[in-house]
């Protein structure tokens, strides 16, 4: 093994040798963060806009957070759910109660969470609707992301998530996405009465950060409640404070049947992800018949509950709320300087760059030398989700970088 490496080519070189190729990540080697801001292996600061697409909701290195990781480290980390610990029920009972839920299925990605929601949703259309086996339906929305399992592609439309990797699994209907007509006639079609659940992300990550039109998930919900369907709210990128609000459900005035959470519940320090819901949903489950070696696991449930307590207080919440709006109405000064169009809620925003400028990619590049992460998505769309201790002062230095490089390109 090489153990000489030190230069920020000689990490990128090594990654590009032994690693698959299934990202094309920036030319940026991080070395450390702390809140808002990340440090390379040459010693520069980068401001981070991305937060690992919300998974570091909280900044890198939070104190709370490290503490209740390396407390946790000195004891023990996992024990499997054969046998019961001393973390996993405080930790289940912190996020039940913070969700307004009965119960909490633990498991470890976000993709694991969707999966399991599927599973855990055609069980209760079997043994709860009364759907005939085998026939269950779940309606999706075109333009999702809902993770990269066989599964979940099967149901995406997005070519680069999809093509060659068939078979797909059946048993899913998509529609347009903020279309509450179009469901409404998906559920009224014949093959209506087998369908179990509605999964939704209730804003759209990456695609774009698309935000629906303001009674859609209102509708979605009483739809899904007058044809006896589960909704199920994807909130692992839009959930936990991203949004100015616990669960950009609670921004609409709506609640789910299940909340799907991930990313920021691990405290960007290790994989947790959950299926939050009412016992006469969750309850189908029964042992044996889902699990992971890892799920739960202790390590994961002290850094989870920690992150239940930073979230109980409201302030980040409220944080992301009072920083997004500031954040929004500086970036909607650009449309027609190089922008196209702007959307986002809370502290988590898309933006759509002049294709006749630059690609995203091109953009996030530019921005990247002057010190700011973000990362691009569908061409000439670039994301910006900062970690919500980020300072208002930092937003304002980080849209001047985006304005200098616009001006770069060509933007009047």
């Amino acid at each position: 093994m090489n153990t000489a490496v030190r230069s920020a080519s000689d990490y990128i070189e090594q990654v590009e040798e032994f690693g698959a190729h299934n990202y094309h990540p920036l030319e940026v080697v991080v070395s450390s963060g702390f809140g808002a801001w990340v440090t390379d292996v040459d010693g520069k600061r980068y401001l981070d806009c991305l937060a690992a697409y919300s998974a570091v909701n909280f900044g890198h290195s939070h104190p709370v957070l490290v503490d209740a990781a390396k407390a946790q480290l000195d004891r023990i980390t996992l024990t499997s759910r054969a046998f019961h610990n001393d973390v996993l029920g405080p930790f289940l009972e912190g996020l039940a109660k913070l969700a307004g839920k009965d119960m909490v299925l633990p498991m470890n990605t976000g993709a694991e969470a969707v999966e399991s929601a599927i599973k855990v949703a055609r069980a209760w259309g079997y043994r709860v609707k009364g759907v005939e086996h085998d026939r269950a339906k779940i309606i999706v929305a075109d333009g999702n992301f809902h993770g990269r399992t066989t599964t979940i592609i099967s149901f995406s439309n997005d070519p680069d998530a999809r093509a060659d990797f068939g078979p797909y699994t059946p048993g899913f209907v998509s529609v347009p996405y903020g279309d509450a007509a179009a469901l409404e006639a998906a559920l009224d079609s014949p093959h209506g009465r087998d369908v179990v659940a509605v999964l939704l992300e209730p804003i759209q990550g990456e695609a774009g950060i698309i935000v629906p039109p303001a009674s859609y998930l209102q509708e979605v919900r009483r739809l899904t409640r007058e044809h006896n369907v589960l909704f199920i709210a994807d909130e692992i990128q839009s959930g936990l404070g991203r949004t100015g609000a616990t669960f950009q459900c609670d921004n609409a005035g709506v609640i789910p049947d299940l909340y799907l959470l991930g990313k920021a519940l691990g405290g960007g320090i290790v994989p947790v992800s959950a299926v939050v819901g009412d016992a006469d949903v969750l309850g189908v489950l029964k042992a044996g018949q889902h699990g992971s070696t890892f799920g739960g696991n202790p390590l994961a449930a002290a850094v989870g509950l920690a992150v239940v307590g930073l979230l109980e207080t409201g302030d980040y919440q409220r944080r992301a709320a009072q920083l997004g709006a500031h954040l929004l109405s500086a970036l909607k000064a650009l449309i027609g300087h190089g922008v196209v169009e702007v959307r986002g809620a809370g502290l988590w925003a898309g933006i759509d760059i002049d294709p006749a400028l630059a690609t995203g990619r091109q953009v996030c590049e530019a921005l990247a030398a002057r010190g700011v992460l973000a990362k691009d998505t569908h061409g000439s769309t670039i994301r910006l989700a900062p970690p919500i201790v980020v300072e208002s002062s930092e937003l304002d230095w980080a849209v001047e970088q985006l304005v200098a490089v616009l001006a770069d390109f060509g933007a009047k």
